[in-house]
């Protein structure tokens, strides 16, 4: 089954200062933003950009990620992308706060069946590392800077807001030479 992961988040102007690269070359902590309306969050987010990755490979346009609250606080997750020969290929899994006194833009996410969610290497970073102040707009990301979206509530984004989105990711210490503009049909 082709996993498509959950990926788009948050630009907001209350995130912690970005630490880019420390004096020896490593990456410094990945600032996320402050504190998230979960309420305000679900629902639909189209994908605008991502970093190349494995589980994405066959998806050739109209990438979305539908978020919906669950009574037990977790977040059920679809996501979906159009393949090549025009059909379309659904991911389902969970998302939860990773650390119960951390902050809730700090997730963990995960598409394996359920019966393995006891296993810790099946859930996966799902940082909000920017978010629009009206969630028009968000980047996720992970710490090792490996996997990247960027999102919006719209199939396209504003060209201005979306070099604003780079730049601040490349300020998080993001290589972007190989960033994937998603297309999308606006379907």
């Amino acid at each position: 089954m082709d996993h498509i992961v959950t990926a788009m988040l948050i630009m907001t102007t209350v995130t912690v200062p970005a630490i880019a690269q420390t004096q020896n070359g490593s990456l410094g902590e990945l600032t996320v933003v402050a504190k998230l309306d979960i309420g305000r969050y679900m629902g639909t987010w189209y994908e605008v950009a991502r970093l190349p990755n494995s589980f994405q490979t066959k998806c050739a346009g109209d990438v979305t990620a539908t978020y919906t609250l669950r009574a037990d606080g977790a977040i059920d997750v679809v996501n979906k992308c159009r393949l090549a020969d025009g059909t379309m290929s659904e991911a389902i899994g969970r998302a939860k706060q990773a650390d119960e006194d951390g902050p809730n833009t700090k997730l963990k996410v995960r598409f394996a069946p359920a019966w393995l969610s006891l296993l810790p290497f099946v859930w996966g970073d799902y940082w909000v590392i920017d978010l629009a102040p009206d969630y028009s707009s968000a980047v996720i990301g992970e710490p090792r800077r490996k996997y990247l979206w960027v999102l919006s509530r719209t199939p396209q984004i504003d060209e201005t807001r979306f070099n604003n989105i780079l730049a601040g990711v490349k300020k998080q210490g993001y290589d972007l030479t190989n960033l994937i503009r998603t297309v999308q049909s606006g379907k």
